[in-house]
């Protein structure tokens, strides 16, 4: 059976073309496989039906692009739910809409299989959870679109460093590029994956630049900027993240160092090494199981159609969850984290308490 789909919010991340990866004078009106609809178009299992968006002329270039009937292009969300036979439902749209997309769907369409909801999850601790529990309650899937961990690399590094590969992890140094909640939630979720540990205690700060400003041509004033921290975690692991660089002088790099080895990445100069620390000396050595560095151009693209066939096991139930709420959940909470030991000069305890679980950060 074809699983039939919807996508609620046509911007780049569904389908037309993300600043930064693509040509400029092409975002909008030229599809790109490197989404949602892409991932869509990649399968056999699924078939994109039906889109909405409030924008009336953005929603028919979508259409146009993604050879979607004009009879199921909504501007209405609400409608498209009401009016189609969905089984998965993308949401693409600005970050502070979520919560109130995956609720509006899983009211009118409880019996939807998998919610596939674009990172990062939430503007706040509190709407992520009451994302959670709403699809809890409906038995919908809810997985979030953390991309890196539907890529092959990153699932292997996972199992090795879990598997003790460099012994007992130590401590961690990560870079990216600002804005927090826009990119580098990528980069801390990706942390969360990686280690079997949560965060416990947060030290932040924030630079206030914000380069979504001008690249997404924003209309109003968002909290969302550069900054970063140090995070320590329930294991005593002492992780630092620096996202406080623009995107042009900026590389995605985190080093790992264990009692036993460490490894370092730099996804955008195309670099993974690993060292063996047990013999004399740092000695190098190739990841057991990964051939290459990952990369944006092979990886990050491939994500999209991995997601999809991950989406049509969940919808079969035979697979776990990948990229669950609940762990998009504790990246958010780190951020927000930041964020609070910034404005208060203090040491942020984590997992959040009330209220401070209702601390929102605005993005788009």
């Amino acid at each position: 059976m074809t699983l039939r789909a919807g996508i609620i919010g046509t911007g780049g991340i569904a389908g037309m073309g993300i600043l930064g990866m693509h040509d400029a004078e092409e975002i909008g009106f030229k599809r790109f496989e490197e989404s949602h609809a892409g991932g869509y178009e990649s399968s056999d299992d699924i078939e994109l039906v039906a889109i909405s968006d409030v924008d009336q002329e953005r929603i028919e270039n979508f259409g146009a692009a993604w050879n979607i009937p004009s009879e199921h292009q909504y501007t209405d969300h609400l409608e498209m739910l009401r009016s189609s036979d969905l089984d998965v439902l993308s949401i693409c749209t600005p970050t502070y809409l979520h919560h109130e997309h995956v609720r509006d769907a899983v009211d009118v369409k409880p019996d939807l299989s998998v919610i596939w909801c674009e990172k990062p999850i939430a503007s706040s601790v509190a709407d992520a959870e009451m994302m959670i529990e709403s699809c809890e309650q409906a038995d919908v899937e809810l997985i979030i679109n953390h991309s890196f961990r539907f890529t092959k690399k990153l699932q292997t590094l996972r199992d090795l460093l879990r598997g003790g590969i460099i012994g007992e992890i130590k401590t961690i140094n990560a870079l990216f590029r600002r804005e927090l909640l826009r990119n580098s939630t990528h980069l801390i979720d990706t942390l969360i994956y990686l280690l079997d540990a949560k965060p416990a205690k947060a030290s932040g700060y924030i630079n206030g630049e914000n380069d979504a400003v001008n690249a997404l041509d924003g209309t109003r004033s968002v909290d969302d900027s550069g900054g970063g921290g140090f995070v320590i975690m329930q294991d005593d692991t002492f992780v630092t993240i620096d996202c406080t660089l623009a995107r042009d002088i900026s590389s995605m790099s985190i080093q790992v160092i264990g009692t036993e080895g460490k490894i370092y990445l730099n996804n955008d100069d195309g670099v993974w090494k690993y060292w063996d620390l047990t013999t004399e000396g740092h000695v190098e050595k190739p990841l057991p199981g990964i051939d290459g560095a990952w990369s944006w151009e092979v990886d990050y693209s491939e994500s999209f159609a991995n997601a999809v066939r991950h989406i049509t096991d969940l919808s079969q139930g035979s697979e776990q969850n990948y990229s669950p709420p609940q762990d998009a959940s504790k990246s958010l909470e780190v951020i927000v984290g930041f964020y609070i030991s910034h404005f208060t000069g203090s040491h942020v305890t984590l997992p959040l308490d009330n209220p401070l679980r209702n601390v929102t950060i605005t993005s788009w």
